[in-house]
């Protein structure tokens, strides 16, 4: 897999779905969306030096924000114009993840205002490396709500009630 910049990765998230919304963590770590439509979304993503862990692999941060980001995105791509809180996650990690990854995630019931989701992290040789599940509570978005954030308080512009 290529390496590709921030930029490009950012870019990614606009291309393929129109996705509207700037996560600069998400742009930071280089994800690239590949897939976001019918409660399904697909990511890529190689670490960079410094996202691996003293034993040289893919750090569980990384990876956990990962699984987060794709189980999210699986969640909207039923409704695209929704925001998505996470609620809990349950995370296993079952094999060293090193190299260029692909996380799939996957919308497996929803509600008017939770979504039930999972998703899986795979090597290059189609290893599964990390699980997990988790719950995520749907949020209207405001219109320009991106920048009104991002000039006050996280919690006050996020309700989880």
């Amino acid at each position: 897999m290529a390496e590709i910049g921030p930029a490009a990765a950012a870019d990614s998230w606009e291309r393929v779905a129109g996705f509207g919304v700037d996560v600069p963590f998400v742009r930071h770590l280089g994800f690239v969306l590949t897939q976001f439509a019918s409660g399904q979304s697909e990511i890529t993503y190689t670490a960079q030096p410094e996202h691996l862990n003293s034993f040289g692999v893919t750090h569980g941060g990384a990876l956990m924000t990962l699984l987060d980001v794709s189980m999210a995105t699986a969640a909207r791509s039923d409704v695209p114009e929704q925001g998505v809180v996470t609620i809990e996650m349950k995370t296993s990690f079952m094999h060293p993840a090193v190299g260029p990854l692909v996380a799939r995630g996957t919308l497996v019931q929803r509600t008017a205002s939770l979504a039930f989701t999972q998703s899986t992290i795979y090597d290059a040789r189609g290893q599964a490396c990390a699980s997990a599940m988790g719950t995520f509570k749907y949020m209207k978005r405001a219109p320009g709500a991106a920048a009104v954030a991002s000039q006050s308080s996280p919690s006050a512009s996020i309700p989880t009630d």
